[in-house]
């Protein structure tokens, strides 16, 4: 099955990232067509900082190469270096509902936050939408924040269909419901935008710091601690199995647990957890060149693969002009 997914290169990528997205991802190159890459046209609508954004694309890159993500075995790359998807959001767009559109919870969500209005953050969903057809992705694994704009693609992608005949295989989200919202330090959706993130690869100092500022509420030491809707309990049962998980739960509910002594716990799980990939990520952010070139054949398989379906695209909407009878 062509699995497809793509993450925002607009800041540090953190554990909502990688657990929303990122290690499915991975695991899925072993028995899949992996198609992965980093969305940074996407990334414009709040990054207005060029040299922050090659950074950031930059770092985003060698993240995923250093947790195991195999330019070989998978088709990895830079969505500006493929611009047919451009050129395949304006031919989508014209069979984009306004209302469709109008409905997006995430732009409201982002106005709400500060973020300026423009036509960029608003058309994003049209965007996604050529990300995905683009590339026949039959599977998209997203974070539940992402399924609407999914939603959006379905049904811009069976409303060309409609019109035009038949382009664009439909795709289907792939949601794990267990880490359908990873929560951020402060109990809102870990998010960049927010400010409550815990970075993957964050040094050990500021991880520490971090995970101790986690939102606790004020039950006191000797009273049972509430599961439900705790950032400290979803975080930690992140890093567990399913025994883990019910110990975890165990230990909440009998009193006597202390938050602070959770809190060390949960930074040790974290720091040990992504310490195989440290030494990898340090040698790839030295060495560019080999990331360079693997982002560069990674958009030769890119363009490769979307240009049958522009092609047909295309045709369909009649820009094919010379062949006409």
């Amino acid at each position: 099955m062509r699995i497809l997914s793509g993450i925002q290169p607009s800041g540090t990528l953190h554990l909502g990232n990688y657990f929303g997205m990122m290690h499915r991802m991975i695991n899925y190159q072993a028995n899949n067509e992996l198609f992965c890459f980093l969305v940074n046209y996407h990334a414009l609508t709040t990054v207005f900082d060029a040299g922050l954004l090659r950074q950031q694309t930059f770092n985003a890159a060698c993240d995923f190469l250093a947790l195991g993500l195999d330019p070989d075995k998978s088709v990895f790359w830079v969505q500006s270096d493929v611009p047919e998807v451009t050129e395949l959001t304006w031919l989508l767009s014209n069979v984009a509902g306004m209302g469709l559109l109008e409905r997006s919870h995430s732009y409201k969500d982002k106005i709400a936050k500060g973020i300026p209005a423009s036509h960029g953050l608003f058309a994003y969903p049209v965007l996604m939408a050529a990300d995905i057809l683009l590339f026949g992705g039959e599977k998209v694994p997203v974070g539940k924040d992402q399924k609407q704009h999914l939603e959006i693609a379905r049904d811009i992608a069976i409303r060309f269909n409609g019109t035009y005949g038949e382009t664009f295989i439909i795709p289907e989200p792939d949601i794990e419901e267990d880490v359908a919202v990873v929560p951020g330090i402060d109990g809102q959706k870990m998010s960049k935008s927010y400010g409550n993130t815990l970075e993957i690869f964050a040094d050990e100092k500021s991880l520490r710091k971090k995970v101790m500022s986690i939102k606790t509420d004020s039950t006191p030491v000797d009273e049972p601690k509430p599961v439900k809707d705790n950032p400290l309990f979803d975080l930690y049962a992140l890093f567990l199995d399913e025994k883990g998980r019910a110990e975890l739960e165990e230990r909440f509910l009998t009193p006597g647990l202390r938050y602070g002594d959770v809190k060390k716990e949960l930074f040790g799980a974290i720091w040990e957890h992504f310490a195989p990939y440290r030494k990898e990520r340090e040698r790839l952010a030295a060495d560019k060149q080999f990331v360079l070139a693997a982002m560069k054949k990674g958009a030769a398989k890119a363009r490769a693969a979307a240009a049958p379906f522009l092609e047909k695209a295309r045709r369909n909407v009649g820009l094919d002009y010379r062949n006409q009878a």
